[in-house]
């Protein structure tokens, strides 16, 4: 320690806030799964991840409301083929990320 010891007093006041602060349930846990994000101020990688799953979710689903639309209006075999594979894609992404969602709510539960 660099500068002058604290005294006997000021040694139990540190004391009863550190035990307050322990006491906090919430304040512990967002401690304990602090992460570093992409950027300092926001969440772990892994929600960013998320994040990104869920727009990419979002976008393959439009998508693939556009297609089917054209292939009922066009009936074409291209086209039909073309929102079969897109929709697997779409509810593989889908499946993934509700699956994440469940993980962390059974965690956060847990916890």
């Amino acid at each position: 320690m660099d500068g002058p010891e604290l005294s006997k007093q000021e040694r139990m006041i540190l004391n009863d806030i550190e035990g307050d602060l322990r006491a906090d349930r919430r304040l512990d846990r967002r401690l304990r799964t602090l992460r570093r994000g992409i950027r300092p101020w926001t969440g772990s990688w892994r929600s960013a991840l998320t994040h990104r799953l869920g727009l990419c979710t979002c976008l393959l689903a439009i998508a693939s409301t556009a297609l089917f639309v054209r292939a009922v209006a066009t009936a074409a075999p291209v086209v039909l083929w073309l929102f079969a594979g897109l929709w697997v894609l779409t509810a593989t992404c889908l499946l993934l990320l509700l699956c994440r969602w469940g993980r962390d709510r059974f965690s956060a539960r847990s916890s």
